[in-house]
């Protein structure tokens, strides 16, 4: 598809584009919910664009807050989540995707997160709501998306593209959550990057995701796609996936030019966990895209699945590694159709900082390259761009490139400010704290600057201790992956070279006026 024939989004909003779509498309289907909790085949249920319109007005008109108050979602997975989500912003709202306090472990994270954002509204199910109304004393308005019960008269404000429309928090497994602000031009900005790099024809697309729609990667796949560009959604609860991975295969089987994501768990999990009769049944011939991403990939992983449905039409240039983190939305960069490519670099060359191809070594998968941003690799204390080749911090610069944390004045100009010496555009850039090189035109990840541990001054990162560890007792399976993964060397960013004769951003930044 060209450029020129590129469908636009419904519109300038998230609001616009859910206005545009129930009154261009009524009829077509906005969503699906496969419920596999009494039903082990999965009971569909359908949302037009119409009725899902409706709810979100009616769950809307329920909310008491004022524009830029926070909403917290804290449905479970399902219609009600989506329509909860929507609400919060046609309300004039900043809506805060999280999910429902009993989810086993994540309670401190619920707690830490609503502090942070101070909600003047929780948007839930009548189920959950008792759980919901006595998690930690919440003391605010509790509004059942199934049930909703209008408090005010409308029209709401009607939101501007540079107004706030949700908050993202990050995982928090290092540090407190920290919610990445993202309005809804950054939205629009980077499903628009998202579809166009991939390749994809809206018209012809359906999105499937069992992906936690809190998560930044299910909720752009799983709601802010579909809702830009108007293809049909359908989900199901992570919970049914990881009972039985074929449900998620089957869905996708289902649907003609269907695409989704996982994080490279669900490859293995899948190519490991489903039975060779299950296989037999499914057509993924009609797949258009699986995006792999979220964590590392493992090259292993993907030649195991690949081999274990190719009988059932999968193709290995189905699978579209890719890179992005929520402080750019989502999405950075992703591959052409193409098989992925991986790459063999020399181990100890790497772990000084320079990609060295060898015929032995580590094995690292291409991640591909940006769509309608920009993506530098910098030595990040000299703020100096590297060339080809050399192992440098990824930093992003583009329109889907959040505003900064929720209320961390500091914490946003050290990540989302960075200043570039010489580059164009100067900034800011968003620093990812990722290391990556570009090796024949495509950014392969090579591991994360926080992770690096130094003993009797030497570096030594956590995939190098788990390889250790591997090699001792073959029993030994970090991580679920296979025997003997392979893994990434250690990047040592004091001892980069940035050299200023050969310089890499790109795509090509524009040209200075």
């Amino acid at each position: 598809m060209s450029q020129d024939t590129f469908p636009a989004v419904g519109g300038d909003t998230l609001t616009a584009c859910l206005h545009h779509w129930a009154s261009a498309t009524p009829d077509a289907p906005a969503l699906t919910f496969a419920d596999f909790t009494a039903d082990p085949a999965g009971r569909r249920r359908t949302l037009t664009w119409r009725q899902l319109a409706d709810r979100v007005g009616a769950v809307a008109g329920a909310l008491p807050v004022s524009p830029g108050d926070r909403v917290a979602v804290l449905c479970p997975q399902g219609p009600d989540y989506v329509v909860g989500f929507l609400a919060a912003i046609t309300a004039g709202a900043i809506a805060v995707p999280l999910f429902d306090p009993g989810l086993p472990g994540h309670a401190g994270r619920l707690a830490a997160v609503l502090a942070d954002c101070a909600p003047s509204a929780v948007v839930t199910t009548a189920a959950a709501r008792p759980g919901v109304e006595a998690f930690a004393g919440l003391d605010v308005a509790v509004v059942a998306a199934d049930r909703p019960e209008p408090v005010r008269t409308w029209p709401a404000p009607a939101a501007a593209p540079g107004d706030v429309a949700y908050l993202q928090y990050t995982s928090g497994s290092t540090r407190s959550p920290a919610g990445v602000v993202l309005t809804h031009a950054n939205v629009l900005a980077n499903v628009a990057q998202a579809v166009r790099g991939l390749g994809l024809d809206p018209a012809a697309a359906t999105t499937v995701s069992w992906l936690p729609l809190f998560h930044d990667m299910g909720l752009v796949l799983g709601l802010l796609t579909p809702l830009a560009f108007g293809l049909r959604s359908v989900l199901m609860d992570p919970l049914a996936f990881i009972e039985r991975p074929v449900r998620w295969l089957e869905l996708l089987g289902d649907h003609a030019g269907s695409w989704s994501a996982a994080p490279n768990f669900a490859f293995h999990y899948c190519a490991s966990r489903i039975r060779e009769a299950d296989r037999a049944r499914l057509r993924l011939g009609r797949i258009t895209a699986i995006v792999n991403g979220a964590e590392p990939i493992n090259p292993d992983v993907l030649d195991r699945f690949h081999t274990a449905f190719a009988t059932a039409g999968y193709r290995p240039e189905m699978t579209r590694p890719a890179y992005g983190l929520a402080e750019a939305t989502v999405f950075v960069t992703t591959g052409p159709a193409a098989a992925p490519r991986v790459a063999t670099f020399d181990r100890d060359a790497l772990s000084t900082g320079t990609a060295r191809p060898a015929a032995d070594g580590v094995r690292l998968v291409a991640c591909g390259v940006p769509a309608g941003q920009l993506v530098a690799l910098v030595d990040p204390e000299r703020a100096v761009v590297l060339p080809d080749g050399s192992v440098g911090e990824i930093w992003v610069h583009g329109p889907n490139v959040g505003t900064g944390y929720w209320q961390k004045p500091l914490e946003s100009t050290e990540t989302f400010g960075a200043r570039l010496a010489g580059g164009l555009p100067e900034g800011p850039w968003l620093r990812t704290g990722d290391l990556g090189v570009r090796h024949d035109g495509e950014l392969y990840i090579a591991g994360r600057i926080k992770d690096l541990i130094i003993v009797d001054g030497r570096n030594h990162y956590p995939q190098d201790v788990e390889a250790t560890a591997a090699s001792a007792d073959a029993a030994i399976r970090p991580a679920a992956s296979p025997p003997s993964p392979s893994r990434a060397p250690t990047p040592r960013p004091s001892s980069w070279s940035p050299s200023t004769a050969a310089t890499r951003i790109w795509p090509n930044p524009p040209s200075a006026r």
